[in-house]
């Protein structure tokens, strides 16, 4: 009976990637960290080492035994461009799983961009197109919002909106009202959806650079979205999809309206045994992370992937 209900939900993955750069140069990106003779020796073993294990890891979000399979929707962040995208979908353990894909472009400096895989079995695309953010005076230019619109049955439309918003790099405070610029970019998208169709299915996801009880999410909840990430939790011991310093916390989030929290079936943490390390410093696990400062640690990324399912 579980093997049933599993294969009838509908299942959206949002993963930061972690640095899914290739090891050429961009021309005018700075993208020089990610090369072969940068002080991170990014070479071609590293690369494919990357991608298969992103591939690996979107495999797993597809659940366990006879419940398995591949999500319908994952939403990238930390995605460099179409060849690695490419790559992922054509050349890793992806290829035979028929994904597509749509991304952006974006006049990030380091040539950052946001990705859409989607299953055409189950998600007919009708459109997507970048939302472009303006950076506050003195800023460089952040990631695009990605959105996207398909089919998910006969006609039944969902539109999905992925967010990576500016870092906390320069301090949380100093930085917080770009990131609500990518908040209020989001909600102008959402408001204009629903004054269209008030019953429409709508999912916001990516990395917003926030807490769950930060600014950014709580401008986002005011405009009948709801937070359906916010207590999302792991099988094996994450109480977040990311760790700074022992303490677990949330800068990826899912956020959907009224129409697909109504059919909501769960939301979770994958924490598989294979993402994940000891915390040999504060105890506990944390994420299985490809560097940990400039040292490669051969791991998978410093996010864990969240999952949301719901009845189609």
């Amino acid at each position: 009976m579980l093997s049933i209900l599993l294969a009838t939900l509908f299942t959206f993955v949002e993963l930061n990637c972690e640095n899914l750069f290739d090891y050429t140069h961009d021309e005018g990106k700075n993208d020089h960290e990610f090369l072969p003779n940068s002080t991170r020796k990014w070479d071609k073993g590293k690369y494919w080492r990357k991608v298969n294990g992103i591939a690996q890891e979107i495999i797993a979000c597809g659940g366990e035994g006879d419940g398995w399979t591949l999500p319908d929707l994952v939403a990238l962040t930390e995605v460099e461009n179409d060849s690695v995208m490419h790559d992922l979908t054509t050349r890793s353990p992806l290829r035979n799983a028929g994904y597509h894909y749509v991304m952006t472009h974006s006049d990030d400096e380091r040539g950052i961009d946001v990705a859409l895989l989607y299953s055409p079995f189950s998600f007919r695309l009708l459109d997507t197109y970048a939302l472009r953010v303006t950076p506050p005076p003195g800023k460089h230019a952040t990631r695009d919002i990605l959105y996207a619109k398909g089919l998910t049955g006969i006609k039944d439309t969902l539109h999905v909106i992925i967010a990576h918003a500016p870092s906390r790099i320069s301090g949380a405070k100093a930085t917080q009202p770009y990131r609500l610029r990518v908040a209020e970019r989001i909600i102008a998208s959402v408001d204009s959806i629903l004054n269209l169709s008030p019953d429409a299915d709508i999912v916001v996801a990516g990395d917003f650079n926030d807490l769950a009880d930060g600014d950014v999410v709580g401008t986002l909840i005011q405009h009948q979205l709801t937070h359906v990430s916010r207590n999302a939790k792991g099988k094996h011991g994450a109480q977040g999809t990311y760790k700074h310093q022992g303490k677990w916390g949330s800068l990826d989030h899912i956020l959907v309206s009224d129409g697909i929290h109504r059919r909501m079936h769960d939301c979770y943490i994958l924490d598989a045994p294979f993402l994940t390390e000891e915390d040999e410093k504060y105890g506990g696990i944390q994420p299985f992370r490809t560097f940990v400062g400039r040292r490669y640690h051969r791991g998978y990324s410093d996010h864990l992937p969240l999952i949301a399912q719901w009845e189609p």
